[in-house]
């Protein structure tokens, strides 16, 4: 089991040093110079010299490699840097977002978990294959909408014409009914295709049909015997799409005008701010890869016979 551990832990550090490097790299190729953009505005009245020392004080000039070793090593002591448009510690600006994004995250995630269960159980549990086919068609239509077409839909639905949800001054947990809607219906589709395929797997299973030769029914077996080994294997894809929930926040966060990080990556990547932008895809990769090097780790505990081979391979 520690081979097995260690194994994930070194997987989980590649990645985000890889995840890190390549966002360096992209950031140092961009055209246009963040520092110029912003102290070269004739307003501001700096001199050549004076822009010299900002960009001295920013080791802007630099050689490439002295730049990437003086900045994984801030990483490394949690030290993201000073945003140049901005002039305040990135980590206080990631703090100061970052409230936003989780809540949004965490309750799309869940609603997004909801509409897969409810979609793969009720197509298994309906006797008419016409029905059936039509509810495993709804994960396609699903991811099939782009983000940002549904959120300004249902804002022109439900608070312009519906006057449901206000959009001027709403309260703290108004504003996010429709974002998160908005970002579970894509997360949602791939989350049911999954489980609805492994119901399927699973329901040919042997043990299935001695369970409902002994006089069980349908409902009684899925509910008893299907859905934790049909839940097991969408938990892999579970972890995968948490990456696609930072993506999708990015827009909704944009649409709905959300002060979070998906904000404050629009922000950045309009003023060429890489410190920012480096931060934000470092720590995309470091939650990547912790709810995957999460549910890794507890594969083995909800399924003795991953644990019995995790611990032969260590």
């Amino acid at each position: 089991m520690s081979g097995y551990l260690l194994n994930r832990l070194g997987q989980a550090l590649f990645v985000l040093w890889a995840a890190f490097t390549i966002s360096f790299v992209l950031l140092q190729a961009m055209p246009g110079d963040a520092i110029l953009i912003k102290f070269q505005n004739p307003e501001l009245g700096l001199n050549p010299q004076q822009i010299a020392d900002i960009r001295a004080s920013y080791a802007a000039d630099s050689a490439i490699w002295v730049q990437y070793i003086q900045t994984i090593g801030r990483f490394l002591t949690g030290n993201f840097g000073y945003s140049v448009q901005v002039g305040v510690p990135v980590s206080t600006m990631l703090a100061a977002h970052l409230q936003a994004t989780l809540k949004l995250a965490s309750l799309g995630f869940l609603l997004a978990a909801v509409f897969a269960v409810v979609i793969a159980f009720v197509s298994s549990l309906t006797p008419f294959a016409w029905l059936r086919g039509a509810i495993q068609s709804v994960p396609s239509l699903f991811i099939s909408i782009p983000t940002f077409w549904l959120g300004i839909m249902l804002i022109q639905i439900f608070s312009f014409r519906l006057k449901l949800v206000p959009v001027i001054n709403p309260g703290p947990w108004q504003e996010l009914i429709l974002p998160v809607f908005t970002l579970a219906v894509p997360i949602s589709a791939p989350l049911a295709q999954v489980l609805v395929r492994n119901i399927d797997d699973v329901l040919t299973r042997p043990f299935v049909a001695v369970a409902r030769a002994k006089g069980a029914t349908r409902q009684w077996v899925l509910w008893r015997h299907v859905a934790k080994n049909a839940l097991l294997p969408t938990l892999t894809i579970a972890g995968v799409l948490f990456g696609e929930l930072i993506a999708g926040a990015v827009v909704t966060e944009t649409v709905f005008g959300l002060n979070g990080i998906g904000g404050l990556t629009g922000r950045a990547v309009g003023s060429q701010d890489a410190a920012v932008l480096q931060a934000i895809v470092v720590f995309s990769a470091l939650a990547f890869v912790t709810i995957n090097l999460i549910v890794d780790l507890l594969f083995p505990v909800l399924d003795p016979r991953l644990r019995t081979k995790a611990g032969a391979t260590a």
